[in-house]
């Protein structure tokens, strides 16, 4: 053992002092680590199931995986002299063979691989919370250790899906994420529970592996965190590619018949199905962290300052889905590099700077420009605040909108090429307080939006940032010319 990892003798417990101990080793914990390993500092990380965490496993990658191939077959279709070679079904088992090679068949030897790499000391197994800075590990291999941290303990154990009180749920055995991206068959009938990113997503992935889909949606439309646009374009694609899509619906009941799932509404309807899934909302997984050792309440999510640090703590961080700040892997990492950089300074005794809104120690980015894809087709992407967001935050602001249809490129790109466009423009400012797109290939388009909102580029100077043509990104002129008149 070096200086800083100094071993004593505990009984039948190992104690080990580091600079950093990290809870959870999904990607947001692993760029915690990285962070503080270049910095210099000891860390220790803890993971009780796979290194590489949800994203990896059962979430980002395999979902992304089941995707993929129904969203190239619908770009195909839109294209002369190649619509009519796609229109046979997809080959499911080389999705699901292709899906498992993305999640490295739920194999961490990778990723284990590459924290030993940087440094990082990892223990497998359940790490609690015993009090400040100390953290007890119950080994997987039965080994019993105790780590104290100098510097900081950082929470970063994600989320997990929230099942509703209902009764008949757990005899039915529904599916949540991690089954819907791990499923090893494709089921006849699913009916799928919510009207956010995973119900949309999944149900586009298993409609086109060939699913009969009954979307079920307590409030009237899907994607009600971002631009109502959106979510209506979305329904009448799933609607056109066969899914059933109900609005204003709840379920009140769930059992299984003979194997067959069954599901009973508020409107009176009875669904059957082989297989339902509830993406029905996010809990932190925080039950079982000894929060209750330091003064906090189990299960909760952790509030923190803009350095990632919980509020009122000296130590203690949280990253990630745990704050609740932006339940997205990308924002996440996000937060993790500047909590490294903020553990690293402090450790350091040097002045932070997280007054500065966009500093090196400030996760700015998560209150004002926070981008995300939405893996449907069409795909739905945005950064920053809707219209009714930034009028709620106190913003004079003006939406404009444009069709893709005005765009060459968009027309080039596939025939009848679905979608819209609308930038939320801060008129007393003139910068972009959010940039909404939707249609075909626009995740690839969201960055430029995210660059014009973070870093607050005046309407003037982006008249000036030319598009090529003939590109989907002339949108961007476009809106322009709209908002210019």
């Amino acid at each position: 053992m070096t200086d800083t990892e100094r071993t004593r003798d505990a009984g039948e417990a190992t104690t080990v002092d580091y600079d950093v101990v990290v809870l959870g080793a999904g990607p947001v914990g692993e760029n915690v680590a990285d962070r503080t390993r270049a910095a210099g500092l000891s860390t220790a990380i803890v993971e009780s199931e796979l290194v590489g965490g949800e994203c990896s496993y059962w979430a980002c990658m395999p979902s992304k995986a089941l995707l993929r191939p129904a969203i190239a077959r619908a770009d195909a279709r839109r294209v002369p002299g190649l619509r009519h070679l796609v229109e046979g079904p997809l080959d499911a088992a080389e999705v699901l063979a292709h899906r498992d090679y993305e999640a490295a068949h739920w194999r961490d030897d990778g990723q284990a691989g590459w924290l030993e790499s940087v440094g990082a000391t990892l223990y497998r197994g359940h790490g609690r919370l015993a009090g400040p800075r100390r953290v007890v590990v119950n080994a997987t291999d039965g080994g019993h250790h105790v780590l104290t941290a100098r510097h900081a303990v950082v929470v970063s154990t994600g989320s997990r899906a929230l099942l509703p009180d209902l009764p008949g749920l757990t005899q039915v055995e529904p599916w949540t994420s991690r089954e819907a991206t791990s499923a090893r068959s494709v089921p006849d009938r699913l009916i799928v529970v919510g009207g956010g990113v995973v119900a949309v997503e999944m149900a586009t992935a298993w409609r086109a592996l060939g699913s009969e889909v009954t979307v079920l949606v307590r409030g009237e439309g899907l994607l009600p965190r971002m631009e109502p646009f959106a979510g209506e374009l979305i329904a009448e694609a799933l609607v056109e590619a066969g899914a059933d899509v109900r609005t204003g619906t709840s379920v009140t009941a769930v059992c299984r018949e003979n194997g067959t799932v069954v599901a009973r509404t508020d409107t009176g309807d009875r669904l059957e199905a082989d297989e339902i899934l509830f993406a029905t909302g996010r809990a932190p997984r925080t039950d079982d962290l000894g929060l209750d050792t330091v003064g906090l309440e189990p299960g909760s999510w952790l509030p923190v300052d803009d350095s990632l640090r919980v509020t009122g703590s000296a130590w203690l961080y949280a990253v990630g889905d745990v704050n609740r700040r932006a339940l997205l892997t990308h924002q996440g990492k996000y937060q993790a590099r500047i909590a490294g950089a903020a553990i690293a300074a402090r450790a350091a005794g040097v002045p932070l700077l997280e007054r500065d809104p966009w500093g090196a120690h400030a996760a700015t980015a998560d209150h004002a420009a926070v981008p995300q894809v939405v893996f449907t087709d069409p795909e739905a992407a945005a950064v920053g605040l809707s219209l009714v967001e930034a009028e709620q935050a106190g913003y004079r602001v003006r939406a404009v909108d444009v069709e893709f249809s005005s765009v060459a490129g968009a027309g080039l790109y596939a025939d009848g090429y679905p979608g819209r466009a609308r930038m939320v423009v801060d008129l007393d400012r003139e910068i972009l307080r959010g940039v909404t797109f939707v249609g075909p290939a626009v995740g690839e388009l969201i960055h430029s939006a995210t660059i014009a909102v973070a870093g607050e580029v005046p309407i003037d100077r982006l008249w000036h940032a030319v598009p090529s043509y003939p590109t989907i990104s002339e949108v961007w002129l476009r809106l322009l010319e709209a908002y210019r008149g």
